[in-house]
């Protein structure tokens, strides 16, 4: 038998099985959310399902009529990580790639009022778009980018990753105290401010300051068929 082919790393969302997302991890986002600052990492998670690799096209749920756009650092996982101390834990990641939290907001509204878990809001088909990998090399301090998003050429959304209320050390940490961690797993660190809209055929940019490559996430917007 064909020897299976190695997992590359920089293809991991084919192959990376779990997607962990932080909420609330900028205050100014919470603030815009009117959301009072978290003491400890919210957490939600997404289905590999959801990913879009670089280029292809977002899906949009049918049950939402305000799709929002979330744009987040990720933290590719390198190793298998399970109850790992903060100060070691940057030794578990691979590398990083943008990502987008594609949010259906009217859902979530919904699904925060009744007190229910978010994931018909955030776990849909396509809703974790993802840029090429960046190995971690190219990356020496992910405490010091300026990310930004773009819709249809015009800026939404501009924010450094100093200002994480949860370092990214602290939340693999934490992470990896409840739920063991996986070679290609991906973490969202949480999104800045300026989350919006997004409509049929809306052409959504994002990339890091500073980096080039990575700001070739150019994803067009459409809907999803059932």
């Amino acid at each position: 038998a064909a020897m299976a082919a190695p997992r590359q790393l920089s293809r991991f969302w084919e192959w990376g099985k779990n997607i962990v997302c932080v909420g609330r991890n900028y205050a100014d986002h919470a603030k815009e959310m009117q959301s009072a600052l978290p003491s400890e990492p919210l957490l939600f998670l997404k289905p590999s399902t959801a990913y879009v690799p670089d280029g292809s096209a977002i899906l949009m749920p049918p049950y939402s009529s305000n799709l929002h756009h979330e744009l987040e650092l990720g933290v590719v996982m390198g190793r298998r990580s399970r109850a790992v101390p903060e100060a070691a834990a940057m030794d578990y990641v691979a590398g990083y790639a943008l990502c987008l939290d594609m949010t259906a907001r009217d859902v979530q509204d919904e699904c925060k009022k009744k007190g229910l878990p978010w994931t018909l809001a955030k776990s849909f088909t396509a809703s974790c778009p993802v840029s090429a990998f960046v190995p971690k090399e190219r990356i020496p301090d992910p405490h010091n980018l300026k990310l930004w998003l773009r819709v249809n050429g015009e800026l939404r959304q501009e924010g450094e990753t100093a200002s994480m209320i949860f370092s990214i050390p602290y939340i693999i940490s934490y992470v990896s105290k409840i739920m063991t961690l996986e070679e290609g797993d991906i973490i969202l660190t949480g999104t800045p401010k300026g989350v919006g809209p997004v409509k049929e055929n809306d052409e959504i940019q994002a990339g890091i300051h500073g980096v080039p490559k990575v700001s070739s996430a150019t994803l067009p917007v459409r809907l999803q068929a059932w």
